[in-house]
């Protein structure tokens, strides 16, 4: 598992909620790289296999982010108690829907019969040819990697610039002088982070092919 950044201290944390809610986005770039090491540490707790340790930090990372955002200090609560809600609340919502899935109908299950009497089942109503289920398989595979290299390889300004610039797992998508406005920068820095960040990402995707 990947090394974290320590916490931050009370007064570190405090004087970072504050820089944020003065409209200092480094600051809340901040906090979630330092709570990162949360994340994990609670994602540890559910006993997952180590396969799949890495997809539940990338989602956990997003009840973080959710955390930082809605968090509240006037209700005389550490941001540490209030993201672990957040973090659990998210990975939950993960693990109930992936047992929901797993409890769905097998594709071999008959489901009913035709007018001579033969089983009929889900796989001959959908009838997927097999190039189809390799092209589907290949997109989740795409996803899951994408997921990875997002959370794992890029910075915290990159990875936001990218998650409000394509809309992905629940950002608005929004324009480049938008997000310029959002971070106080050009949009041309802007710009030249994107590339960078996408550069990357291809630069990762090429080395998980060798």
């Amino acid at each position: 598992m990947q090394a974290f950044l320590k916490p931050l201290s009370a007064k570190e944390e405090t004087e970072q909620l504050e820089r944020m809610r003065a409209g200092y986005p480094d600051a809340r770039e901040t906090l979630i790289e330092h709570n990162l090491r949360l994340v994990a540490h609670i994602v540890k707790k559910y006993n997952l296999p180590e396969r799949d340790a890495d997809d539940f930090i990338s989602i956990g990372t997003i009840g973080l982010i959710k955390a930082i955002d809605t968090f509240n200090p006037g209700k005389n609560i550490r941001l540490a108690t209030y993201a672990s809600r957040c973090i659990d609340n998210e990975l939950l919502m993960t693990l109930r829907s992936n047992k929901k899935q797993a409890k769905e109908v097998s594709l071999s299950e008959p489901i009913g019969s035709d007018r001579e009497g033969n089983e009929i089942t889900l796989l001959d109503v959908i009838e997927m040819e097999e190039d189809a289920v390799e092209d589907r398989l290949h997109e989740e595979d795409n996803r899951s990697r994408l997921k990875g290299f997002l959370f794992g390889k890029l910075n915290g300004r990159e990875r936001e610039i990218l998650l409000y610039r394509y809309g992905l797992y629940g950002y608005p998508e929004i324009t480049q002088r938008e997000i310029a406005d959002r971070f106080q920068i050009s949009r041309s820095y802007v710009s030249r982070i994107e590339k960078k960040a996408l550069a990357k990402l291809r630069e990762c995707y090429d080395m998980s092919e060798i």
